[in-house]
């Protein structure tokens, strides 16, 4: 059993690279070309492109390489191993993708016209890559590990941190690129961000049913009879009424969400039903993990 350990790890670092190559993809295939912008370090690389025809791989590397080494005194390296990978992946494949467009094997989408297409295709490609690699524990270095190290040290809130960073650094563009690409750029990171949420809380979406009801037994036993769907009884107690009862607790697919109701309704029409979003559901009736 010894000999297979590295599989473990190798199924975290994969998807990883494979993020990596993604958002590299996205980033030389749409971004660049079409003169938008990134966020974060990334966007200072894509600055620096736009600025000295720096190449992208050259300023990653040379800008996360102080920020990881930084990393790795304050976080720890147990934090900082799977950045690492993002790092040295994301760095790669600029390279690599860099080299294919300047031999002619990969020709980039840049258009004079249609930059909200442009726009949408890299919100999609870059959210695809980044949400693979946020998903699998990763991250490509840069303004995140700035916003973890002010969080451990200072206590400043992560996504405030990223979101300054971003907007001095998009701000920081106007200087180098026309004001409607700015405007452009924030559609690519609005569509980035939703597909990086989507793939992050995984693709199978259901509903969590918390039923409260003098009759909560009763409905439970019908749920599991009709629907075949497992109920959790909780005991509570009526900070009104001081009185105790039971709350129900029951995750469904979206299209029992009406049969489920129906239920509720026919034992209890006076029942309190709180309906919440839940992602990603794992065990029986749902996806295996």
């Amino acid at each position: 059993m010894s000999s297979f350990k590295w599989l473990a790890p190798m199924k975290m670092v994969l998807p990883i690279i494979l993020g990596a190559a993604i958002y590299a993809f996205g980033l030389l295939y749409f971004i660049i070309p079409n003169q938008l912008m990134e966020g974060g370090v990334t966007g200072i690389t894509v600055l620096l492109n736009y600025a000295f025809a720096i190449p992208p791989a050259l300023s990653t590397l040379l800008l996360n390489i102080p920020l990881f080494m930084l990393g790795w005194k304050i976080l720890g390296g147990k934090q900082m191993i799977y950045t690492g990978v993002g790092i040295a992946s994301l760095t790669f494949f600029l390279w690599l993708f860099e080299k294919l467009i300047n031999a002619g094997w990969i020709i980039p989408f840049q258009t004079e016209r249609d930059y909200i297409l442009a726009a949408l295709y890299a919100g999609v490609t870059l959210g695809t890559g980044l949400g693979i690699v946020f998903r699998f524990g990763g991250t490509t270095g840069g303004s995140d590990i700035v916003a973890r190290i002010c969080n451990r040290r200072f206590g400043w809130s992560m996504g405030q941190i990223i979101l300054a960073i971003d907007v001095i650094i998009i701000a920081a563009s106007l200087f180098f690129i026309p004001r409607e690409r700015i405007l452009y750029t924030l559609v690519a990171v609005f569509i980035s961000s939703k597909v990086i949420d989507f793939i992050q809380e995984g693709a199978y979406a259901a509903k969590a049913f918390t039923i409260i009801s003098d009759h909560a037994p009763e409905i439970a036993d019908l749920i599991t009879v009709e629907m075949d769907r497992g109920v959790t009884l909780i005991p509570a107690i009526g900070a009104y009424s001081k009185q105790a009862k039971h709350m129900a607790y029951c995750v469904v697919a979206r299209q029992e969400i009406r049969r489920l109701n129906e239920i509720v309704k026919s034992i209890d029409p006076r029942a309190f039903v709180i309906i919440n979003d839940v992602h990603d559901v794992l065990g029986e009736g749902f996806k295996e993990s």
